[in-house]
């Protein structure tokens, strides 16, 4: 079947943003197609330096013939309403209409038929809008027209069945014309099918799928790593980046001064990567960078690269010598001498200076030391030279190495490796996938750090919201749940969120109160918890059933709920605690529909001189023991032994619901009957809400 081929041929497109402009392209595409009524057999788009292409195959000559009913107001409705569904329906008079009839009466429905057009009319009308509605981040107009893309649009090409689909965009007109390469392949290449497409393309010296050419440079990249001993250092993001600028990469190895190996990794890394787009090379002898670094060219040139390779050489030269006097400069001053410097930079408006922050979080460090077996004073000095690496060159030319060059500056000042580490670690983790600090004194810097920001900007009222969370509180949230979780740190959030908004002094804003500001928080954790919980595939009823304690107060220990939570999971995978769930909700239903008619007793207590039968005697007496023995293994934080308690419930419960009526016609047989379900009811409490609990 006929295909439609189409290119967007522009000046060049920012690497970053191509991938995102083919997938809005094949979606928009594809989108257009099924409006249409048609239904492709692939659309696929490409993105590349100066193009974005799209095919879609399986596509009929003709649009298919369609029938569109469209129901109207009722017969007799008011004027204007029928006026307003003929114009919507295109149609002059009610005469064009059939009447049909439904139970509340006649109404009037516009039978539309539509006779299907050419695909290449239909094309030519679509793709001028998708190009006109197009979204880049950053756009352009250039000229005196009024189109809008991300560099000045030059060529479109746009070809179905083998012949070109005619329309103008912005002056541009559409054709079957592109180029190849811009410097290997300069000339204008003819073509109106794909196939035909992707190999003049390719033979002008342009790879068109973008998947490609990543493919062809990291196994240029690697070989040429192995040829000389060494390996390349994997960097998806860059790879990316490269694959984006090239549209016939060229991979080359240059070399630079082996003095600058005395430099850390990753400023040697940030100089290639940042600046140069350059991949690291590391010797596994040493398992540190080689002084190599691989670089991909746009070009094939006649003398092998030799002059290309030079200048490539020259230029990172001169980042690596910028980064040596970096280096060599912040070596001249300390940490802890900075720190005087970070009480002239604002953390944020109303919460003081970076230093007030450092000083916050020392205290809170030296506090939570203990429960994660911290040195105190240790946890006290890693905190307060944590920050203090923001005010120096390095980390003002490249930011992302915050908290690494701390880390080397602090053990060139003969800090301990615990100190210099927990520098390093306390932003971590900064991802879903990055690793969570677990020396002692990282995790109390590290989680110090966190907490800190997220009572700090709760205090002032800077809560995130649906669409906007400027100040990362939800990654900060989850980053302590991670700690807390994977290092098993027992901390009472209320407790520590209350000493932080005592060290804020004072900064509350009018009407934000210690209580309202530390509760609000606990909710916003709690909602955090509950993203990270389902990540891992709990539940979200359970997760529920785990957020209280048994007085109905929300629990505040991280690692209490998740304890309970993994014995709940366990207790209801057997029959015992399946059947005990139910139970459950048949007692909750009892007294919840006596509630309703309000025929529910006051203060239902158990009389046990009044229990009749049998089996509400057994009942009770194994209540007593389960609540014992549950009370117990809660108190010992054993939350398995105490399910396993009340799972002994099951066979008195069986028979109470059996052979028991509870309504009896006596009143205080009925209260008594009533109490001991609400009995249960308090005994499950102990361990979970049961009421939470779906299914």
């Amino acid at each position: 079947m006929p295909e439609l081929l189409l290119e967007l041929f522009s000046e060049e497109i920012p690497a970053r943003m191509q991938a995102r402009a083919a997938a809005d392209l094949e979606r928009a595409v594809n989108g257009a197609l099924l409006d249409a009524g048609f239904a492709p057999e692939g659309v696929k788009a490409f993105a590349g330096p100066r193009r974005l292409t799209v095919v879609a195959t399986g596509l009929p000559a003709r649009q298919p013939d369609r029938r569109e009913e469209k129901k109207g107001p009722r017969v007799g409705a008011p004027e204007k309403a029928i006026a307003g569904f003929l114009g919507s329906a295109g149609l002059a008079s009610v005469d064009q209409c059939e009447r049909r009839e439904d139970k509340k009466g006649e109404y009037y429905v516009a039978v539309i038929e539509q006779k299907g057009r050419d695909t290449a009319d239909l094309i030519a009308g679509v793709v001028p809008d998708i190009v006109r509605g197009f979204s880049w981040p950053k756009s352009m107009r250039w000229g005196d027209g009024e189109i809008k893309w991300v560099r000045p649009l030059h060529r479109i090409l746009c070809a179905f069945d083998g012949e070109v689909v005619p329309f103008e965009i912005g002056g541009v007109v559409s054709g079957d014309k592109t180029e190849g390469h811009r410097f290997l392949a300069p000339g204008v290449i003819q073509a109106r099918s794909f196939e035909d497409y992707t190999k003049k393309l390719r033979d002008a010296r342009v790879i068109l799928d973008a998947d490609e050419r990543r493919d062809i440079i990291a196994a240029d990249a690697a070989t040429l790593c192995r040829a000389q001993g060494l390996e390349l250092v994997e960097d998806r993001g860059l790879l990316n980046e490269v694959a984006g600028l090239a549209e016939w990469p060229v991979a080359m190895m240059g070399s630079f001064d082996e003095k600058f190996l005395k430099l850390p990794d990753e400023v040697l890394t940030a100089s290639m990567r940042g600046h140069q787009k350059y991949f690291s090379v590391k010797d596994p002898k040493t398992g540190r960078l080689a002084n190599k670094f691989v670089c991909v060219a746009n070009i094939e040139a006649p003398d092998g690269g030799a002059a290309m390779r030079t200048g490539y050489e020259r230029v990172l030269t001169a980042r690596l010598s910028d980064g040596w006097y970096l280096y060599n400069q912040d070596l001249k001053t300390k940490l802890e001498d900075r720190i005087a410097d970070l009480d002239k930079v604002t953390f944020f408006e109303g919460l003081g200076s970076v230093g007030d922050k450092a000083r916050r979080v020392a205290a809170l460090a030296r506090d939570l030391a203990p429960a994660v077996g911290a040195d105190p004073a240790a946890a006290e000095r890693a905190a307060m030279l944590a920050k203090a690496d923001l005010v120096s060159g390095m980390v003002y030319e490249f930011p992302e190495l915050q908290g690494v060059m701390g880390r080397y500056y602090a053990l060139e000042e003969g800090e301990p490796a615990e100190i210099a580490d927990a520098i390093r670690d306390h932003y971590k983790p900064a991802g879903q996938d990055d690793a969570v600090p677990s020396a002692p004194v990282s995790v109390a810097v590290a989680l110090s750090d966190k907490i800190d920001t997220l009572t700090a900007f709760y205090a002032i009222d800077k809560k995130p919201t649906g669409s906007s969370d400027p100040f990362a509180l939800r990654r900060n949230a989850l980053g302590a749940i991670s700690i807390a979780q994977e290092t098993s740190v027992r901390l009472k959030l209320r407790d520590v969120t209350a000493k932080q908004i005592e060290r804020l002094e004072g900064k509350l804003p009018e009407g934000r109160t210690p209580f309202l500001v530390s509760a609000e928080l606990l909710d916003f954790v709690h909602d955090r918890l509950k993203v990270y919980l389902r990540d891992k595939g709990h539940r979200h009823d359970r997760i529920d059933a785990m957020l209280a304690d048994a007085n109905g107060r929300l629990e505040d220990d991280l690692v209490l709920i998740v304890s309970k939570l993994m014995a709940l999971d366990s207790f209801l995978k057997t029959d015992d605690g399946e059947n005990l769930a139910a139970a459950y909700k048949r007692a909750a239903n009892i007294l919840k529909a006596e509630e309703k008619k309000k025929a529910l007793p006051d203060n239902l207590s158990v009389v046990e001189t009044s229990l009749k039968a049998p089996e509400e005697k057994a009942l009770f007496k194994a209540l007593e023991i389960a609540e014992s023995d549950a009370g117990k293994a809660v108190g010992a934080e054993d939350f398995g032994g105490a399910m396993a308690a009340l799972a002994q419930l099951r066979a008195p419960l069986d028979q109470f619901f059996e052979h028991v009526t509870v309504n009896a016609e006596d009143d205080q047989l009925r209260a008594n009957r009533l109490a001991l379900l609400q009995r249960l009811i308090d005994a499950t409490a102990t361990t979970a809400d049961f009421s939470r609990l779906e299914g």
